[in-house]
């Protein structure tokens, strides 16, 4: 059982005032009192419950992550940049799975107001309008999206130019002379997957056909069954190239297509997003969409940490990053870049 601060100040023959002096004003308490009662600390083994002295004080040093999917490799290193930045400050991390579930994702803001965490990084399954994202910020803790654009301007936020990043893969794969594309990902209910959509659209613009698979999440998996949808097409109808929303269904893909004996990427190229450590060290190097993904969740945390910091006077900010097309051998060589092209 835990030693309490009580059993300190009974073996040090002191008031649990001087106790806590000594653990948080060592000043005002004379040299010998000091020095008894750190003695009888070591002898007893006390821990101070710092949890819930922050909680008195009605502050933490903890703040909080809400991803969509932990397992994803992607918010791995998210949540790695956001670590290793509050820990350079002393915060603590706590890390929670959405699941892309929007129940499960209000039952974790929840939790987190009951906990007190001091501010929120979270990356939402919806457009970042829930209302109970709203209440949590109405009642005091700051919040930051991470992955998504701020559409409504109050708000601090992290992301990556998604519209460009799809527009890339799609400039990329109509260079190899493809025209007939698919693109794969979903739910659109994710603003990052409809983005991604918008850009490879822009980028055909009426020049190849697109063939939009809506798949039930971001896995592998859900490519590996999207793989198996567009083999079994019609050969007039079937893409020679597809755009996944994210790695995980590239990889999938690559893994279904490879087993039917589709030949990556002669018969048919593939392109993901994200460009995890694996995308790489696939069996057939995948050619990805990068975003800089430790950096996001670096950003997002020093931006919620100004705003705990600075209160009121706090003024938000959206940062947007560049995404970068990494060509490899699962989409062909690269060809001749034509004039960039950014569109809105």
């Amino acid at each position: 059982m835990a030693t309490s601060i009580k059993e300190v100040a009974r073996h040090a023959g002191v008031s649990l005032g001087t106790v806590s002096n000594v653990l948080n004003q060592p000043e005002r308490v004379a040299e010998a009192t000091r020095k008894r009662v750190l003695d009888v600390i070591a002898e007893l083994g006390y821990v101070r419950n710092d949890s819930a002295r922050q909680l008195r004080a009605g502050r933490s040093r903890q703040i909080a992550i809400v991803v969509l999917d932990v397992t994803n490799p992607f918010f791995t290193d998210v949540v790695q940049g956001a670590e290793s930045f509050a820990e350079e400050q002393g915060v603590m991390v706590v890390v929670c799975n959405s699941g892309a579930n929007a129940d499960r994702e209000r039952r974790h803001l929840d939790l987190l107001e009951e906990q007190r965490v001091r501010g929120v990084l979270i990356t939402p399954v919806d457009d970042g309008r829930d209302s109970r994202l709203e209440k949590l910020i109405a009642r005091g803790t700051p919040v930051v999206l991470v992955d998504h654009g701020a559409g409504w301007y109050n708000r601090c936020s992290v992301a990556v130019n998604d519209v460009l990043g799809g527009h890339l893969a799609g400039e990329h794969l109509l260079a190899q002379g493809h025209r007939r594309i698919a693109f794969v990902g979903g739910p659109m209910t994710i603003q990052q997957v409809t983005d991604r959509h918008r850009g490879v659209t822009l980028a055909l613009d009426g020049t190849a056909d697109l063939v939009t698979l809506t798949t039930p999440n971001l896995t592998v998996a859900s490519g590996r069954a999207a793989a198996g949808q567009i083999a079994g097409m019609p050969a007039a109808e079937r893409p020679t190239a597809v755009f996944c929303a994210n790695d995980l269904l590239a990889l999938g893909m690559l893994q279904e297509m490879t087993r039917r004996g589709v030949r990556i990427p002669k018969d048919f190229a593939i392109v993901g997003y994200d460009d995890i450590e694996f995308a790489a060290a696939a069996a057939v190097p995948l050619s990805s969409v990068r975003q800089p993904r430790e950096q996001l969740g670096r950003t997002a945390t020093q931006l919620l940490l100004e705003e705990i910091q600075a209160g009121g006077r706090h003024e938000h900010r959206q940062v947007v990053f560049q995404p970068e097309l990494v060509v490899r051998e699962s989409s062909g060589h690269p060809a001749r870049r034509r004039s960039p092209v950014s569109p809105a």
